[in-house]
């Protein structure tokens, strides 16, 4: 399908891309065009003008030249996990054989290329007894969750993972490759760790990595029927846990399909997510009310190496469409939980795969010893749902009066959350932010994902 938003390509433009890049270039009607958009979120698909295959920072550079010249917007896809504005016409770069992952154990610290996984990281960080500040899912890609916040497992004790980011490369809308730190470009280096794809490609990130080789964690699954209980033990509970507990309970109604463990199949569950980044034995008192709530369906919590993170949160592995979206919450009391429960309890007419609350608080309340653009630091909670196409937001209109006003921009996915984009920063972040993208994409060249358009 051709898009008449955008100019016909020139052939003699493309033949010169396609002699300077080291990837393939791909064209619609090809069939590893069609292959290569494939991502995890089927919500929506990609339909660009072309894809360029990275191999290095230099096919990047020649993607973004080209489509400057050309008048096309650029976007830019490693996992698909996030998406949001697909590319209809324009220019999208695929990044994900640019996947390499190297971790200096003196320094502490990972330095990995545009389309590495948390996976990678994970197992070659944990050889040294060190962790990422990975989130839930480690198939998604590092990049994109880190320039979004990145708020994972050991979230509470360390912070966002964009706190914890040293040097990021780049490359701009006028096709230079730059280093941003906190001494070199540090209006570009704030605005990217949190405001996301807005301000340029980035090939590779360098960051710390935690003291952290074993946690107490895992999932406690209970009955539908129990999430009242389940709730309100919840909501007292973490009132007194220390910042070592990062924790999160969801309300999963997920289909009778394959994929899903049978225990869960087609039936209303909760979901409690536990990681103690401190004594196990401490962590195991810690957990003893939650497994007082009744009979458990399943409890994987134990101590563990850090590597089986992934069996905390347990999400899905194989692609699916949802929308995914959220609101900040100022706090969780008696009556809140109250609403939720009517809303996403086991009685509610609710359409969502899941509703999810996760604290907030600890060090990831506190700003970055080296300032950045993540917003809404001042919340306690963020309540997010997952939901198949078309479906309606009742959970989260709902419960919109208890919120900040806030979002968090990394659990906002699929085309109808491009408008809540600006709600995810505070007035003068966003100002801010518009004012660093005016700087270095004027023309709002990167403007196929978490869309911030530049300051008049």
């Amino acid at each position: 399908m051709t898009d008449t938003r955008f100019p016909p390509l020139a052939n003699e433009a493309l033949d010169r891309l396609v002699l300077r890049v080291a990837g393939e270039v791909l064209l619609p009607g090809e069939a590893a065009y069609a292959r290569e958009l494939h991502g995890f979120n089927e919500i929506a698909r990609h339909r660009p003008s072309l894809i360029v295959l990275a191999m290095a920072p230099d096919d990047v550079r020649a993607a973004v030249e080209f489509a400057g010249r050309q008048g096309l917007p650029v976007g830019v896809q490693a996992t698909g996990h996030g998406i949001a504005a697909p590319a209809v016409g324009g220019v999208l770069v695929s990044t994900r054989r640019m996947n390499g992952v190297s971790v200096d154990p003196v320094a502490r610290t990972a330095r990995v290329a545009a389309g590495a996984r948390w996976q990678q990281v994970i197992a070659a960080a944990g050889v040294h007894g060190l962790a990422p500040l990975n989130g839930s899912s480690p198939s998604v890609g590092v990049v994109g969750y880190t320039l979004g916040g990145g708020l994972g497992p050991l979230g509470r004790r360390y912070g966002y993972a964009a706190d914890h980011v040293t040097r990021i490369e780049l490359v701009t809308a006028e096709g230079v490759l730059r280093t941003a730190s906190a001494t070199r470009h540090p209006d570009l280096f704030w605005a990217l760790r949190g405001g996301k794809g807005n301000f340029g490609i980035v090939t590779a990130l360098e960051f710390a990595l935690m003291p952290v080789r074993r946690i107490y964690g895992g999932g406690l699954h209970f009955p539908g029927a129990l999430a009242p209980e389940a709730l309100h033990v919840w909501r007292e509970w973490v009132r007194c846990v220390p910042e070592e507990m990062t924790s999160s309970l969801a309300l999963l109604r997920l289909p009778a399909a394959p994929a899903v463990p049978e225990f869960l199949r087609g039936r209303a569950v909760v979901h409690l997510r536990i990681c103690h980044a401190g004594d196990p034995r401490v962590g195991e008192r810690l957990v003893r009310p939650l497994r007082a709530i009744g009979s458990a369906l399943s409890d994987s919590v134990r101590e563990r190496p850090y590597t089986e993170v992934a069996e905390i949160h347990q999400d899905p592995t194989d692609p699916l469409p949802y929308h995914e979206r959220n609101l900040v919450l100022r706090d969780l009391d008696r009556a809140a939980a109250e609403e939720i429960i009517a809303l996403a309890g086991p009685g509610a007419d609710c359409t969502d795969l899941m509703v999810e609350l996760r604290q907030l608080g600890g060090a990831l309340s506190r700003p970055a010893a080296v300032p950045n653009a993540v917003g809404n630091r001042d919340g306690a909670f963020t309540l997010s749902t997952l939901s198949p196409p078309g479906s309606p937001d009742r959970v989260l209109a709902g419960m919109a009066a208890r919120g900040t006003g806030g979002r968090y921009l990394n659990f906002l996915a699929g085309p109808d959350t491009v408008d809540d984009v600006q709600d995810c920063f505070d007035a003068p972040t966003l100002a801010r932010l518009r004012r660093v993208k005016a700087s270095y994409d004027p023309r709002n060249l990167f403007r196929l994902g978490h869309a911030l358009p530049p300051a008049n």
